[in-house]
């Protein structure tokens, strides 16, 4: 079974910064794409950073220019750096990733449990 778990989580003040990382573990061949999105209560969820196999990124509008996406394919992990925050960043954070388990499986998506990130002072 695929599972996809984030650390790095927590309460921050205005202006600090915080680096998430999300290990896949279990069967898998390769990840193609990965990314972060998130959700606070009440709100729609949306697309943060995104991230294909050969390293092209691609972020939400509030967040560009002070978050970064990365990857480490031999580890299976996908990070998110997040610098500059803001109040409004304070949200459920949750990593997917667009694998597949086999050679010849097809790709399928999963999703992590999530990590909550607070900012505030």
């Amino acid at each position: 079974q695929v599972q996809l778990v984030e650390s790095g989580g927590g309460l921050v003040q205005p202006g600090g910064s915080l680096r998430l990382s999300c290990a896949a573990s279990g069967s898998i061949f390769s990840i193609d794409a990965a990314g972060w999105d998130r959700q606070a209560p009440g709100k729609q969820r949306e697309l943060v950073a995104a991230i294909t196999s050969g390293g092209s990124t691609n972020y939400g509008n509030s967040v560009k220019g002070r978050f970064t996406i990365s990857r480490d394919n031999a580890k299976n992990t996908v990070y998110l750096q997040m610098n500059s925050l803001l109040p409004e960043d304070t949200a459920v954070y949750r990593c997917n990733a667009d694998l597949r388990q086999s050679r010849l499986s097809g790709r399928g998506v999963y999703w992590g449990q999530g990590t909550q990130v607070t900012v505030s002072s």
